[in-house]
């Protein structure tokens, strides 16, 4: 079985998982989680179709997993102004995002450790897919947003029980009022989408699946929604759980906050943090993402790049997904207009496949004047 441990890229610091906390002590950046975790397609079980079938690769086992049948999403060929491309449609996911791949490990996890409430910074898919996952658990949760969310995108995570708080500030402000929460009772945890690795460990299986519904090959180029980044270093996780050739992770953010774009126009070592403009994708508007660092190395160690796409070019997007019966919210569709972006641009694309990950359902939040 794997020694699961971690390493805080700043510092050095390397510590057991079960006792590192949700970031480094030592200087306080995010945790990455090392060590061999390679997987075996020999000992995937045929009757598990649940993202747990990777349990050989997770640090937690099938027996501690709290499971909403989240998994094996379906991946479908379409097109993209005239290209043919595959579509991971992550948003049919139980609470309608990607988010529920981290959360069913996170929750899991953390109740394995003995764990009662859960305590989470979100206003949108993580809120909601914790709170969903804390339900199933029959965990307390905790969610704290901000004030200026709309009570539209909280309605979902109230449903399941949770418990929610609203912060007057900034994004950062509603982090620490979180952090603060959680330390108040010894029999809670923050749960934070953003920085705990056990987050990560559940999204690197969307590019796990694709290996197989693709019967056992990586695609040529990957183009994918980032923000806090969870998505992309778990795609780079899942590259190292199998042999290459690895496919280019494309990382695709909106024009209004995209410092993981403006750290690799400047070949910068840290993705420092930006002030961020209204956009309609309000999912990626994360200014200052703490696995800066680790998104940087899945960047540069697949070969890919990075897209700032504007507000416009989304919603033409999503129109030509919607007409393909594909209804996902604007942050979903950044995958989508990156790849759209780099035809306009004549970026040599890798040869082969193209896989664009749908994060998120449109049913969430409304239709954006596509009617």
């Amino acid at each position: 079985m794997t020694e699961w441990t971690v390493l805080c890229e700043y510092c050095g610091a390397l510590e057991q998982l079960d006792h590192a906390g949700w970031r480094c002590p030592r200087c306080g950046a995010a945790w990455a989680i090392t060590g061999s975790d390679r997987l075996d397609p020999a000992r995937l079980s045929p009757s598990e179709r649940s993202l747990w079938r990777y349990e050989q690769v997770l640090p937690v086992t099938r027996e501690d997993a709290v499971s909403l049948g989240e998994g094996m999403t379906p991946l479908i060929l379409g097109k993209l102004s005239g290209h043919p491309v595959w579509f991971k449609l992550d948003f049919l996911l139980p609470t309608g995002s990607f988010k529920d791949r981290g959360a069913a490990l996170l929750v899991s996890y953390l109740r394995r450790l003995g764990y009662r409430r859960l305590v989470v910074d979100s206003s949108g898919n993580a809120a909601a897919a914790l709170a969903g996952y804390c339900a199933a658990a029959g965990l307390s949760c905790d969610v704290f947003a901000p004030a200026a969310t709309s009570p539209a995108k909280l309605a979902q995570a109230r449903a399941y029980g949770a418990q929610v708080t609203l912060v007057e500030g900034s994004r950062e402000q509603v982090a620490a009022a979180a952090q603060h929460a959680a330390t108040t009772d010894p029999a809670a945890a923050y749960a934070s989408h953003n920085w705990h690795p056990v987050f990560v460990e559940g999204t690197k299986t969307w590019l796990l699946e694709v290996w197989e519904q693709l019967g056992g090959h990586f695609p040529a180029a990957c183009f994918l929604p980032v923000g806090g980044g969870s998505l992309l270093v778990g795609a780079w996780r899942a590259c190292q759980a199998l042999a290459g050739p690895y496919p280019a992770l494309v990382a695709a953010q909106p024009r209004a906050c995209a410092p993981l774009v403006e750290a690799l126009e400047r070949d910068a070592a840290e993705v420092m943090p930006v002030v961020p403009a209204p956009t309609v994708a309000e999912g990626a508007r994360i200014a200052a993402p703490p696995r800066g660092r680790q998104m940087l190395a899945a960047i540069r160690g697949s070969g890919g790049w990075a897209e700032a796409i504007e507000d416009d070019l989304l919603i033409d997007t999503l129109r030509q997904l919607c007409r393909q019966g594909l209804y996902i919210e604007p942050t979903a569709a950044l995958g989508a207009a990156a790849f759209l972006q780099a035809l306009t641009h004549r970026r040599p694309l890798p040869e082969g496949e193209v896989v664009i990950v749908l994060t998120g359902s449109g049913l969430k939040t409304g239709s954006h004047g596509l009617e």
